[in-house]
């Protein structure tokens, strides 16, 4: 895949292969086809969500002249993303080597599963394998189980935020030197980078990691707990202070004053009793119940909401994290989107282009690019397009 942006704003032009396109098209859910209406395809939710904002152009790279248009918009890019396998993009003559000849400051960032150099570089990578391979799934379930897969992808959402600080950290150094580079990022790297304080525990201790389920493996309590009406409760006691306060709301104040439990390093070490102790106690109320005994303790705390319900919570409203927009490929007609998660005092983000259809702005993405009607035409026929 191959993705272009031009400019702050940015207009960023996906490049996609015709007739398939990105393989995140073809992902869709259980009973989701009925959604879209026929002739719409390929498309999904799943690739709507991550491609609002993009123009679809849709290049064949194994022929020259689709090789060719992609020069030519580099001539005018800022920054370009490619996630072939290491050493694929050189091989087609789009790598940084040959496209920074024709736009020096071009900013290439070249994501894939295991980074540009070692004995891993040629291998395919997806977020699973990453994570498990990086260590996340040896620490993600429940002590009793095995192995967990987080229910979103992690990996990859992380390795494409690394890539955005990344980009626009390059971004800056151009205004100040006038030159563009390359940027190498992986899902392994990521993955490795994310384990923090696991690996941090590993490399001086020499202590592996574990499964704790929801619970935190440095503090106690921080958890979730049944509920009477059966709805999860997530609570943690980040420090001392909050430990007592804590028990004072819950009305159990002589655990504060166990000297099993009156520091943090403490009930880490008596993890089992400290949570034996506390799943009574949750279980004796409703979930509504502890929300209103714990407002306004300054203990953080939150039903685990599903779906419906996290898009139903009033911050969500109130921060408008969905983004409705009419798309006549939908069935209903609309189209809801999620909201822009950071806020900017100038420069309001916002959804401003709905995901686009396989190719459909190939022809405008040309013509911006000074192509005529006879050269595209030209271009669809020899299947360049």
């Amino acid at each position: 895949m191959l993705t272009l942006f031009f400019g702050q704003g940015a207009d960023v032009i996906k490049v996609e292969q015709p007739g398939q396109g990105d393989e995140t098209r073809s992902w869709q859910g259980k009973g989701e086809a009925a959604a879209w209406k026929d002739g719409s395809g390929p498309i999904s939710f799943y690739f709507a969500a991550v491609n609002r904002n993009k123009r679809s152009l849709t290049l064949d790279l194994k022929r020259p002249k689709a090789l060719e248009v992609v020069k030519q918009l580099v001539m005018e890019s800022d920054v370009v993303v490619e996630n072939f396998v290491p050493g694929g993009a050189d091989r087609l003559g789009i790598g940084y080597a040959e496209l920074s000849k024709l736009n020096p400051r071009l900013i290439y960032a070249s994501i894939s599963g295991y980074g540009a150099g070692g004995p891993y570089a040629k291998r395919a990578g997806y977020d699973a394998i990453a994570a498990a391979e990086g260590g996340l799934m040896h620490i993600t379930g429940h002590p009793d189980g095995g192995p967990v897969r987080p229910g979103l992808g992690m990996t990859d959402m992380s390795t494409g935020l690394y890539t955005h600080g990344a980009i626009m950290a390059a971004l800056y150094n151009r205004e100040k030197t006038g030159r563009g580079q390359n940027i190498s990022a992986s899902l392994f790297e990521t993955q490795i980078s994310l384990l923090i304080n696991i690996g941090a525990n590993w490399l001086n201790m020499g202590r592996d990691g574990q499964r704790f389920g929801a619970a935190h493996p440095s503090i106690v309590p921080y958890n979730t707990w049944r509920c009477k009406d059966g709805i999860w409760l997530a609570l943690a006691a980040n420090n001392d202070r909050q430990f007592r306060t804590l028990c004072q709301r819950i009305d159990r104040t002589d655990l504060s004053e166990d000297d099993r439990f009156k520091t943090n390093a403490l009930r880490v070490e008596h993890r089992p009793v400290m949570d034996e102790m506390l799943v009574p106690i949750f279980a004796a109320k409703t979930s509504e119940e502890w929300l209103q005994t714990l407002d306004g303790s300054g203990l953080a705390h939150g039903p685990v909401n599903t779906i419906q319900k996290a898009f139903e919570h009033p911050q969500t409203a109130a921060r408008e994290m969905v983004q409705p927009m009419q798309w006549d490929a939908v069935v209903s007609g609309e189209w809801k989107g999620i909201g822009v998660p950071v806020k900017f005092s100038e420069t309001k983000g916002a959804v401003r282009q709905r995901p686009p259809t396989l190719g459909e702005h190939t022809e405008d993405v040309l013509a911006d690019a000074g192509y005529g009607a006879d050269d595209i035409r030209s271009l669809r026929e020899c299947g360049a397009i």
